[in-house]
Formats: C-alpha cells, structure tokens, sequence
C-alpha cells in the first residue's frame, strides 16, 4: 500500500497493461474469427465425404486422408483455365486500377482546377454506391461493345470498381509528399512524367499495396459479374467454375472444398508478398 501510494504511476501503469492485453486479445480473437473459415476449408479438402459430415471439425487420419477432390478438379473439368482467367483478369484489373487511380490521384492533389472538389466529391459517391446498381446498363453497354462473354468486360468492370477508393487513397498520400521534393525535381529541368513515376510512385510504395490488396480480392472472389458477363465456359473464372459441382439434388463436397482451397491460396500468397507494405500504408494513413 505504501509503495503505491509513493508511485502513483503504478496504477496507471497497470490499467495500461490491461489495456494492452485486452487489445492483443480482441485482435487474437479476431485473428482466429477470420482464419478459421480458411483452416475449415484446407482440412476439410482432404478428407473423405462420410469423414466431412462426420465430424468437420477434426482433422484427417489415415483412414479419413483423400486427394480425390483434388484429382477430380484437375483432371475432369478445366479448373486451370479458369484459373488463369481469374489471373489474367486480376492482375490485369489491379494493373489498371494503380496506374490510372495513380495518375487520377496525381492530378487531383497536385494541380488546382476548376471542379477539382466537384470530381472528388463524385469520386466519393462512387464509394458508396455500388456498382452492382448498375448491372443492367453495364450488360447493355457490353453487348453493343460486342464485349459479352470476353474477359475484357470483367477487366472494365473491375477497374471501374475499384478506381474511386484507389484514388481516394493514393491522393491523400500524394498530399503528404514534400513540396520540396518536386520543386527540386522541376528546378533540375525533370518533367512531370518522369517526376510522377521516379518521384512519386517510389514514395507511395505503402499505400499502392494497400490499394493493391483491397482491389484484388473484390475481383478474385466476385461471382455476380462472371455470371453475367463472361458465362461461356472459355472465359469462365474460379468462383463460377465452383458452381458446377453444386447441383440441385447432390453437390461434391470434395471438389467443391479442393476447388475452394485452390482458389484461396494465390490470395494468400499475395497477401503475404503484400502484408508489410500494407501495414506499412494503414498505419501511415492513420496518422495523416
């Protein structure tokens, strides 16, 4: 009692502590809420159909252990091809979306213009609402393009999706870049191409991979588009090459979960190619 009395700092010291353990526990907690789904599907991929209704939770035994899910995918239907194209479309839509979310971003927060705040507030609007709203119109507009069933209407459609919010993102951190840098630059005769790609970019390296994460995953993972927009077998992707083994009356556990499990490790793979640079960019732009 004395010694708490001569410190009055311990106290405060302690409900620090609490604090600090309390987060680390919401997050552990929210850590095991967001893998667990993923770890469901692994386990799950490799166990016989009788072993998954059985008992889901557990993980497989030598009796229980199968590939069957894996071979079926792989050798009877074209999950490669529709691999790629999710891919292709992806990385293609990603590509997109940084470098013209990127210029976009520039011009918005390095020049002053007329309209410049009523083109970020339409921006904005094109956050909130989403762009499913628009489906009928964007058929209408792919079939007079003749694009329908091709995968560069997806790779429209994704980078329309995602340019609002990487716009957001990469002008608040263009702001936030020293004046002094790109007076130096022009004042060395560097035009402003070169300032933009040697300069800039290099500079925001945080916050394009945070761009990068919440663009690609949308785009991965969406089933609404392919299903109408590129429904023919050629130019089908991952989430709607799954569908074909749910049936009305009977769906194959073991393809459906060694499909799922195909899909679901590239977006790991990059996430974690990705992780430091995006941790990097949300902490960055908490504190801006």
């Amino acid at each position: 009692m004395t010694a708490i009395a001569m410190n009055p700092a311990a106290p405060l010291a302690s409900r620090f502590d609490l604090g600090r353990l309390m987060v680390h526990a919401t997050l552990i907690a929210y850590t095991v809420l967001a893998l667990f789904p993923i770890a469901l599907i692994l386990i799950n991929s490799v166990k016989t159909r009788a072993a998954i209704f059985d008992d889901p939770l557990a993980l497989p035994t030598m009796e229980s252990l199968t590939f069957i899910g894996f071979q079926k995918v792989l050798a009877s239907t074209n999950f490669l091809l529709y691999f790629g194209n999710s891919l292709y479309v992806t990385l293609a839509a990603l590509l997109c979306i940084v470098l013209f979310g990127a210029m976009a971003a520039w011009a918005l927060s390095e020049y002053t213009f007329m309209g410049n705040r009523v083109l970020t507030l339409f921006l904005a609007l094109g956050i909130m609402i989403p762009i499913r709203l628009g489906t009928v119109s964007i058929l209408e507009l792919m079939v007079k393009l003749d694009l329908v069933n091709t995968l560069s209407a997806l790779i429209l459609v994704y980078t329309a999706q995602g340019l609002p919010l990487a716009i957001m993102i990469l002008s608040e951190f263009m702001r936030q870049v020293p004046s002094e840098l790109k007076d130096a630059a022009r004042c060395d005769g560097v035009g402003e191409v070169r300032i933009f790609f040697q300069v800039i970019l290099p500079l925001i390296r945080p916050a394009i991979a945070t761009v990068a994460v919440f663009t690609m995953i949308p785009a991965w993972n969406d089933l609404w588009f392919p299903l109408i927009l590129a429904p023919s077998d050629r130019t089908k992707t991952v989430t709607l090459g799954v569908q074909q083994f749910i049936g009305q009356y009977v769906t194959d556990w073991n393809s459906v979960l060694a499909a799922l499990s195909l899909a679901v490790i590239p977006m790991l793979i990059l996430y974690a190619v990705f992780s430091r640079q995006l941790i990097r960019g949300l902490t960055a732009g908490a504190v801006k």
